[in-house]
């Protein structure tokens, strides 16, 4: 009895003493070093929960670029009127983590699971600071998280999820590339329409965010941004600007290079598309393995890879790993890795990484080519899974797991 005990309550115990310290920051009991990531809270959220409580979206506010769905996060913290508005926001990204801690949990503790999901959550995401409570990030991917895992055996459940996920951040849409039940899809279809219908007739601008993330440039942590971190020591004559609500560069060249990335994220999307055609087997993993190179793909290949999007992917990660014998341990543990760097660079050492000296451009170079490798090997381990003719014997007993351990696709 005490062999299998031991692992709940020393999951339960690192979980509590890591949230424990981030609330600690994010409260400011204790100070963290680097810049005040808080203050979008503070500032920018509450500045928009403001206006959001009119019944308007903020239409004069370019840094406002997100779904409708939104606005529902940022009017949350109303929910708790005997709290300031920033403190009661770090309660509910509070709520939120310990959601996805507990259905990571609840679903490593199933046949055919594993609580190593559980731990990557649990280890993932205090390597990024009080930065995961400061962002409605989690919030999101706790809804990705709730999405995979229900899909099992409620698909209209997970198809509801994931339309609600991509109206609250667009990128949980890309949780429908590896499923193949069109009750899930027709589930979102609905459920984003749904939404969609009920934010157009009732708070004007809905959809001003396409306009504003359009007119977005290359951010200073993309995988872009190191060709203008190179190029500040060889005469380029840009800047470093607060544009769109992140530091961007801004000067010669910049519309070129972030032009390149959104060819990069198109060509990403043709392989997403190329990968559905040539796949022929779909286990009960292919799903979430699908939804974890999805959204690895997207973020190295985006204009802007803030810090926040880490979350994303640990969240996915840690469902990835929640199956027996999963095949994306390494990408998984690449992205812990990239996680612990992304805090070094933001917000610890930020500032190197504005002035683009040694360490800042280090930083960078390490922490996105760990993105990129663990894009490339997670998609070729994908496609080496399920797109390849040669198929290997069943063991015994092997439809039977996975039939157990299916998550729909």
């Amino acid at each position: 009895m005490k062999t299998t005990a031991r692992p709940p309550v020393w999951l339960l115990g690192t979980w509590g003493a890591t949230r424990l310290l981030l609330l600690l920051f994010v409260f400011k009991v204790w100070v963290f070093p680097g810049p005040d990531v808080t203050s979008d809270v503070s500032v920018i959220y509450q500045g928009w929960f403001e206006v959001l409580r009119t019944g308007s979206f903020p239409l004069d506010d370019v840094t406002w670029q997100y779904p409708p769905a939104a606005a529902l996060a940022i009017l949350s913290p109303g929910l708790l009127p005997f709290l300031d508005y920033a403190h009661a926001f770090f309660v509910l990204a509070f709520a939120a983590d310990l959601a996805a801690f507990a259905l990571l949990g609840w679903a490593g503790g199933r046949p055919g699971r594993s609580p190593r999901g559980a731990w990557v959550w649990v280890v993932g995401v205090p390597l990024l600071g009080p930065t995961v409570y400061a962002r409605y990030d989690v919030m999101v991917t706790a809804v990705a998280v709730a999405a995979l895992l229900a899909g099992a055996r409620h698909p209209r459940v997970m198809g509801a999820l994931i339309g609600l996920g991509a109206m609250l951040k667009v990128w949980p849409a890309l949780l429908l590339v590896g499923v193949r039940r069109w009750t899930v899809w027709l589930a979102a279809l609905v459920s984003v329409a749904g939404l969609a219908a009920l934010f157009a007739v009732s708070m004007p601008g809905a959809f001003a965010f396409l306009t504003f993330q359009r007119d977005r440039g290359t951010e200073v942590e993309s995988l872009g941004s190191l060709v203008f971190h190179v190029a500040r020591h060889h005469g380029w004559g840009g800047q470093v600007l607060l544009n769109y609500g992140s530091v961007e560069f801004v000067g010669p060249y910049v519309g070129l290079v972030s032009t390149a990335a959104l060819f990069l994220t198109g060509m990403a999307f043709g392989w997403l598309l190329l990968w559905r055609l040539a796949a022929t087997r779909f286990d009960g993993r292919t799903a979430a393995d699908a939804a974890f190179v999805a959204v690895l793909l997207f973020t190295v290949t985006s204009r802007v890879i803030s810090p926040q999007y880490l979350v994303w992917l640990i969240g996915l990660a840690a469902v990835c790993v929640c199956f027996r014998g999963s095949r994306m341990g390494v990408p998984a543990v690449l992205v812990l890795v990239a996680s612990g760097v992304t805090l070094l660079e933001f917000p610890i050492w930020f500032s190197h990484v504005v002035q683009s000296d040694t360490l800042g451009v280090s930083l960078l170079v390490v922490r996105n080519g760990l993105l990129v490798l663990a894009t490339l090997v997670a998609a070729r381990t994908l496609w080496q899974a399920t797109a390849r003719r040669d198929t290997p014997a069943r063991l015994p007993g092997q439809a039977t797991r996975d039939r157990e351990s299916s998550v729909p696709s």
